[in-house]
């Protein structure tokens, strides 16, 4: 089992990516990459789950091959790296912070996008959204912060 959490500003000029889905909105999310907080929180709890460090370490802001990468090109990697290790996705939970825009009606296809790059049911991939209420920088419309729990499972069963 791992835990994962990210968070990115909002500014002007920038797409608006999440779960690996466009969403339209008068801002996006700014980052060395696409800035997708859902998927960079996810990716962190898979890698947590096998004490693999986090997605800074394997995916530096600093090496100019990250910049403004599709973050779903990580997931697929973070799932691979799992794979070598013998290990699948058991099941993921992530929660999006977001005053606004509304994300319920875009967590289908986030889920489709999600179990693709990781190969699995959509019935793995929980997404959900929630607002802090006003209170803090989610609240005030500053940006958007995600947590994601996920536990992998060894691909063969263990033997005796």
């Amino acid at each position: 089992m791992g835990m994962g959490f990210d968070v990115h500003r909002l500014v002007q000029g920038r797409e608006l990516w999440l779960g690996g889905v466009n969403i339209p909105w008068s801002q996006g999310l700014l980052g060395h990459s696409d800035a997708d907080v859902a998927i960079h929180a996810l990716c962190d709890a898979l890698l947590g789950a096998l004490a693999l460090r986090d997605i800074g370490y394997h995916f530096p802001d600093t090496d100019p091959r990250y910049k403004g990468i599709d973050s779903r090109l990580l997931l697929r990697h973070v799932m691979a790296l799992i794979g070598q290790r013998g290990y699948r996705l058991g099941n993921c939970d992530i929660t999006i912070c977001a005053e606004q825009p509304k994300i319920n009606p875009h967590i289908p296809a986030m889920q489709r996008q999600l179990a693709d790059c990781m190969d699995c049911s959509t019935d793995q991939v929980s997404i959900k959204a929630t607002t802090t209420e006003r209170l803090g920088y989610t609240g005030r419309g500053e940006g958007i912060a995600a947590y994601a729990v996920a536990l992998v499972e060894p691909i063969a069963p263990q033997q005796p």
